[in-house]
């Protein structure tokens, strides 16, 4: 009898041990949320994404990082799945994601929450060429050095690339001075970037290709890309967020009001520069960009597969944005206001 019962017990212990091994074989499938996102989001994402994950294990979020129009190609052009789309520029998802409804067009969505706000700085480090000398009142002097070097992102893919331009413009009308924008950047273009006075608004129309000339401009298609090189050393200055700058631990000379694209306040001077983008696709919508504070917005586009899981990860997302931490763009001062709660969301094909 008490053998019996010791091979019944080893039976059961054999049958644990094999239902724990299909256990560990068969792992809890994760529901995939996947974000595409401006690169300066990319690490108030990755903390959002740690805390989230932690509290629904079940839940894998997936965040892959470009500049504003790029990320926003990637769904609209190059036809990729992602459940949510998060750009540096509020504008371009009514620009490059409205679409009207019929057989050829289809509209990517129909809304977006703009959650925060950021300024541009000049970023730079111990290794750049007179760091000690550069000062809010001379930064402009002092990269427009022939011996500095400056780096910006390609304003074709990069809302941080195009309001390098518009600060440099916006310069030359603050400071009195219009050779600003041509001796810090538009000279160094092969076509040189030159300035139109179109009824009193300053234009540059960007080429087709961009191509620089010398060492002077180093283009890379998102700003977070300039980092590593500003670290190295391979350039002197960069034009980034503020978050950014922050979040890296950066220093950087802060702008006057007046051009850093911040404040509602210098609305109606910001409007004074503009950028016309050359790249064929926006030949007829969001092509030109024009002056205007910095506002971070969010959208869940209609091809999106996990709808309600990104719902509830937005909803956390855009909680952590309001507790100002550094290295997150500013909270705006209204809470966000969820389309899908109130019902009047949503996008059609």
């Amino acid at each position: 009898m008490r053998r019996h019962c010791y091979r019944y017990i080893a039976g059961i212990v054999i049958c644990c041990a094999i239902i724990a091994v299909g256990c560990m074989e068969r792992p809890v499938e994760r529901i995939p949320v996947k974000v595409v996102s401006a690169g300066s989001l990319l690490y108030p994402l990755s903390k959002a994404e740690a805390k989230y994950e932690e509290l629904h294990p079940d839940i894998d979020i997936q965040v892959e990082g470009h500049g504003s129009i790029q990320a926003i190609r990637q769904v609209t052009d190059l036809g990729r799945q992602f459940d949510m789309v998060a750009v540096a520029d509020a504008s371009l998802i009514p620009d490059l994601m409205y679409r009207p409804v019929d057989k050829t067009n289809k509209n990517y969505t129909d809304w977006y929450i703009p959650f925060g706000r950021n300024e541009m700085v000049i970023a730079y480090t111990e290794k750049s060429r007179y760091h000690d000398e550069i000062t809010p009142e001379n930064w402009f002097e002092v990269l427009s050095r022939p011996d500095v070097r400056v780096g910006i992102s390609n304003p074709m893919l990069d809302a941080a690339g195009y309001r390098a331009m518009l600060v440099a413009m916006l310069a030359g009308e603050y400071y009195h001075d219009m050779t600003i924008f041509s001796r810090l950047m538009g000279d160094h273009f092969s076509p040189p970037l030159t300035i139109e006075d179109n009824d009193g608004i300053q234009t540059v129309r960007l080429p087709q290709v961009l191509k620089t000339t010398g060492s002077k401009i180093t283009v890379r298609d998102g700003s977070i890309f300039l980092l590593s090189l500003l670290e190295a050393g391979g350039i002197d200055y960069t034009f980034e967020y503020r978050s950014v700058a922050d979040a890296q631990g950066f220093q950087y000379v802060p702008l006057p009001g007046s051009i850093n694209l911040k404040s509602d306040e210098y609305r109606d001077f910001y409007k004074k520069a503009r950028v016309i983008l050359g790249f064929p696709r926006f030949s007829q919508i969001g092509s030109e960009r024009t002056g205007a504070p910095i506002i971070y917005a969010i959208t869940i586009p209609s091809t999106a597969a996990s709808v309600e899981e990104t719902r509830e990860f937005a909803e956390f997302f855009l909680g952590m944005s309001h507790m100002g931490d550094r290295g997150w763009p500013e909270p705006l001062n209204d809470s966000p206001a969820f389309p899908w709660s109130t019902e009047i969301g949503g996008a059609s094909e």
